[in-house]
């Protein structure tokens, strides 16, 4: 099938790079000239696992191709993707401007019937304003508007999409359900469903899904942090808890909170979509609150640690983005962290194996970053743990220990087993461990 997918970020790159890949061709466009230019040289803009020989290999093969043009990208394309950014507002609601300029821009380019597919994550009827937008020009017989939300992880994005749980389509014509069901056909192989809804329920369901997964995380945040008050080890709970069929294992693992694209956004979307319609949805707006008290976790143990006095402490960060397999540092907690040692007076030294680049355009001179884990553990007085990254879960602990001028560890992601660090000589602080 010929498709062209609006907009080159995370969404549009993956899903683009991945529909190549079984064979169709696709064609993606970006406004930004320069980032067009560096994929037409075989140069992928972002880092996720497995997708840069995807890339390369299907642009070689002339199935992947990319442009600025919107005419030269709807000549032929019998479906197009909408992977536009709706970042939150003021208030928390999505912006919904690039995706209705988008649509806007390619309502004159479409003279044969077209599937518009919204893969952005956007607010409950989305679709009916993206149909209206372009309806205002063309004719209601050339195109129909689907809803297919995302459900791609940063760090197995690639793997997400060409084995996904699940794909959620939402539409109403019979039409545009044959033709979407053809599209991922190649994908569901080996049984795993396509679901069919009404838009507003697949625009629904996004939300629903990541809110709950939210939900997960705050409540064993909070178990967490019982645990340390009560003297309970949240290992063990964990444990307990994932081996009940009834709530698995997954997203039960305390931490300093979540971040990243999605989950911040979505909640938080969420919450307002509720007070729009007058329900006050407070298990929401709890899971907001806890998550935000999280972020503040690590620092709080830092500050009692050193008698509320990190003025001219050096600590050392190891992790920026907000999970590991990612350079994205969206609403991640070591950001929140940097910015509160910072207000303490505290001298930050920084790594992490991706997403170095994105906090130094963020905080330029701020704080300093090492080109390996131990350049930053250089006399330091603390070591803060904020991204899982395999890199730091096997240490050194002797070289750690001869490069710190003072060993104190906070690890926000409970690396390591709490039995051996009583081995060492380390203060070590967790999350949900005494």
């Amino acid at each position: 099938m010929k498709i062209a997918v609006i907009g080159t970020g995370y969404v549009g790159l993956v899903t683009g790079t991945c529909f190549a890949e079984t064979g169709n061709e696709v064609i993606c466009v970006d406004i930004d000239e320069k980032k067009v230019r560096q994929m037409q040289e075989s140069k992928v803009p972002i880092y996720e696992p497995g997708l840069e020989v995807m890339f390369k290999r299907n642009i070689q093969q002339g199935r992947l191709s990319f442009t600025t043009s919107y005419e030269v990208a709807m000549k032929e394309a019998e479906i197009v993707f909408l992977a536009l950014p709706t970042p939150p507002g003021e208030d928390g609601s999505a912006d919904l401007s690039y995706i209705l300029s988008a649509a806007r821009t390619l309502a004159p380019f479409i003279h044969k019937y077209v599937v518009i597919v919204d893969k952005s994550t956007v607010p409950v009827g989305t679709s009916e304003k993206v149909y209206d937008t372009i309806a205002q020009t063309v004719d209601e017989s050339l195109f129909d508007v689907v809803s297919n939300p995302e459900f791609l992880r940063e760090g197995v994005a690639v793997d997400d999409f060409m084995k996904p749980d699940r794909v959620v389509v939402g539409t109403r014509s019979d039409k545009a359900a044959a033709m979407m069901k053809k599209l991922y056909a190649p994908f569901v192989r080996q049984g795993n469903p396509i679901i069919f809804m009404d838009e507003r329920s697949a625009e629904m369901t996004k939300y629903a899904a990541n809110s709950y997964l939210a939900t997960r995380i705050s409540f064993m945040n909070e178990i967490a942090n019982l645990c340390e008050r009560l003297g309970a080890n949240v290992d063990y709970v964990r444990r307990g808890m994932g081996s009940d069929t009834r709530i698995g294992k997954r997203f039960l693992f305390p931490g300093v909170g979540y971040g990243g694209s999605c989950f911040p956004k979505d909640v938080q979307a969420l919450a307002l979509m509720a007070e729009q319609a007058d329900y006050d949805f407070k298990l929401v707006k709890t899971v907001m609150e806890v998550n935000h008290r999280q972020k503040t976790i690590l620092g709080e143990k830092m500050k009692r640690y050193f008698m509320r006095d990190l003025k001219g402490k050096k600590v050392a960060i190891w992790g920026l983005a907000f999970k590991p397999e990612t350079d994205d540092i969206r609403e991640a907690p070591a950001l929140d962290l940097i910015r509160e040692l910072l207000e303490e007076g505290a001298v930050i030294h920084a790594f992490d194996p991706e997403a170095m680049d994105n906090v130094r355009a963020l905080f330029g001179d701020k704080l300093q970053f090492g080109s390996t884990p131990y350049d930053v553990l250089k006399e330091a007085d603390a070591l803060a743990i904020l991204t899982e990254w395999q890199v730091f879960r096997t240490p050194d602990f002797d070289k750690m220990i001869e490069l710190m001028h003072h060993p104190a560890i906070f690890d926000g992601r409970n690396l390591y087993d709490i039995a051996e660090m009583k081995g060492r000589s380390f203060y070590y602080d967790s999350i949900g461990r005494k």
